[in-house]
């Protein structure tokens, strides 16, 4: 097995080194590129699959189309990417715009065309080859905040049209129209003694090792004393010219006595390997101190195909009358580079400080199924849900699964399920397996067959039966009933839910499905009454809003509106 997966993490470093064309893709935007955010930059649960440009601060600057093509997909999301656009090109590559505002016209009216036919604000369409034609150049939409954005900015993705691989843009030219003079930081290092006979500084724990930046920008690390296998992470981040955003880094390579041996490179990545982040960093230090600390070796060998290896698997043998120096070369982009010189030495000494690991009544081993019940609970965890074995916690108390914790980074669904024969029919369409951490409870969705309740999450920690049958609240909205607004562009509504979260909500203008879309961020419905849907004279309202244990509000009133103005 070891074996095999190195050949696997050799071969991937040969694999993709194509030549990608540098003049084909014009930018997305006409205002100067700045990152607010780079390819494979270490984000929750997934590498950014992008560049983040930022659109000065607000919304509505034209997007482009990167190069001739046809419009292949349009996603319209309340999460995610928000409202995004998807050109393929007859290179064999296709750019992805995201979190735009809307679309241009001709794009915005096929877009609400489909959403008024499926009565839905969330769509995804497939428009023919032919079907939507654009040039390089044209306006396809503007730029927004939607989805799951944190402020105004265009994410743009490049990405192999057949195998939908994404591809870091600055290989197709985009470096050249950004200004990099600026090496990346080094925040930490840390070394990790691997494995029971294995120490640093007679301590089995890792440890944060002191680093002094030289005169050429360098850094040299206080001298690594050890015995056994140990390895390294780093914590490292990446600025660019006149932008003080602390973005992900391109590349780090660990070099030991002058040949590599660990490293990894962001140029291309599948969307389905993202999830091995949680692998790659420190994950129990970051729950614990929010730092990702990179680590340059793996103790239980994944598939990540931006590694490169060789049989060490980053990890360094440390033996008598053999000194070792490591260097860890952190690059971005535009070649910029910081890097670190560590020294390290062999001692015998005893190990006076050990690892604080706590044991249970269940080892989990990472590669097998397993099954674990307990009066009404029962928890399955199939092979390849955790990347390393481990004592697991697991009890029920008081009806309360108590599932280890977050510290263990979760790569697969696990499989939890609670009977309750003692709840009525009307109770049980009102239950869902709830998260609670201290008294606050978190929606699962919950799949349910007479007694049993079932629901799949790569979360840890406490769960229990909950039931929610409070409706959800509609609030606030920007007019007066019975009062004439003529010359209101929008409706506005406010829409929230105190426990398992919005499920649906539809609006009707006199008795019509109307287009409200959903930002959850602000929690805010909004019509456009460019539809040109409302009445001159009188306009009765209907919003009704459901919650995922079927809840429903319902919120009616009326105004007025003249078409002449």
């Amino acid at each position: 097995m070891r074996n095999s997966l190195l050949f696997l993490l050799l071969s991937m470093s040969v694999f993709g080194q194509n030549n990608y064309p540098q003049d084909y893709f014009r930018s997305p935007l006409d205002v100067p590129l700045f990152l607010s955010g780079t390819f494979g930059e270490l984000r929750g649960n997934h590498f950014h699959s992008g560049l983040d440009f930022k659109t000065q601060q607000k919304e509505g600057l034209n997007v482009y189309a990167s190069a001739d093509g046809y419009i292949s997909r349009i996603k319209i999301s309340t999460w995610g990417y928000g409202k995004a656009v998807y050109i393929t090109h007859p290179n064999g590559f296709t750019t992805v715009y995201g979190h735009l505002s809307k679309a241009s016209p001709v794009i915005e009216a096929y877009i609400k065309k489909n959403q008024y036919a499926q009565k839905a604000f969330e769509v995804e369409m497939t428009p023919g080859e032919g079907e939507i034609i654009v040039k390089k150049g044209d306006i396809i939409a503007f730029s927004g905040n939607s989805g799951g954005s944190g402020g105004p900015h265009l994410h743009f993705e490049v990405r192999d049209s057949k195998t939908e691989k994404t591809i870091n843009p600055m290989l197709f030219g985009f470096d050249k129209m950004i200004s990099d003079t600026r090496s990346p930081v080094i925040n930490n290092l840390v070394v990790y003694p691997i494995g029971d006979s294995s120490s640093v500084n007679q301590s089995q724990k890792p440890l944060e090792v002191s680093l002094s930046q030289q005169k050429d920008g360098s850094y040299i690390s206080e001298k690594i004393i050890a015995n056994g296998k140990i390895g390294f992470g780093v914590n490292t981040y990446d600025l660019f010219d006149k932008s003080y955003n602390k973005n992900g880094v391109f590349q780090v390579q660990a070099v030991c006595n002058g040949k590599p041996f660990f490293g990894y490179k962001f140029d291309t990545f599948a969307f389905d390997e993202s999830r091995y982040i949680n692998a790659l960093i420190d994950y129990t230090r970051f729950k614990r101190t929010g730092q990702r600390v990179q680590q340059l070796f793996m103790e239980e060998p994944y598939l990540l195909s931006i590694i490169t290896s060789n049989n060490t698997y980053g990890m360094i043998e440390v033996k008598p009358n053999l000194y070792q120096n490591l260097q860890i070369e952190v690059s971005d982009y535009h070649k910029n580079k910081s890097v670190i010189n560590i020294p390290i030495q062999y001692s015998n000494l005893p190990t006076t400080t050990f690892k604080d690991e706590k044991r249970s009544s269940y080892f989990l081993k990472a590669r097998k199924d397993h099954s674990y019940a307990k009066d009404n609970v029962t928890v399955f965890i199939p092979a390849g849900t955790f990347y390393d074995d481990f004592y697991l916690d697991f009890d029920v108390k008081d009806s309360v699964l108590l599932l280890h914790n977050e510290s263990i980074p979760v790569h697969n669904n696990i499989t939890i399920t609670f009977e309750d024969t003692t709840l009525t029919e009307a109770d049980r369409a009102k239950t869902f397996i709830a998260s609670r951490e201290g008294k606050r409870l978190g929606y699962n969705k919950t799949y349910r067959k007479g007694t049993v309740f079932t629901t799949y999450t790569k979360d840890l920690g406490a769960f229990i039966l909950a039931k929610d049958t409070t409706a959800p609240r509609i609030s606030d909205a920007n007019f007066v009933e019975g009062k004439w607004i003529s010359k209101q562009q929008k409706l506005e509504i406010y829409i929230s839910d105190n426990l398992s979260g919005i499920a649906e909500y539809n609006g009707y203008l006199n008795g019509k499905w109307i287009l409200f879309e959903y930002d959850y961020k602000t929690k805010k419905l909004s019509y456009d009454f460019s539809d040109d849907i409302a009445d001159d004279g009188r306009n009765d309202l209907k919003v009704v809003v459901t919650d995922n244990t079927g809840n429903s509000a319902t919120f009616e009133s009326h105004f007025f509106r003249s078409k002449q103005q």
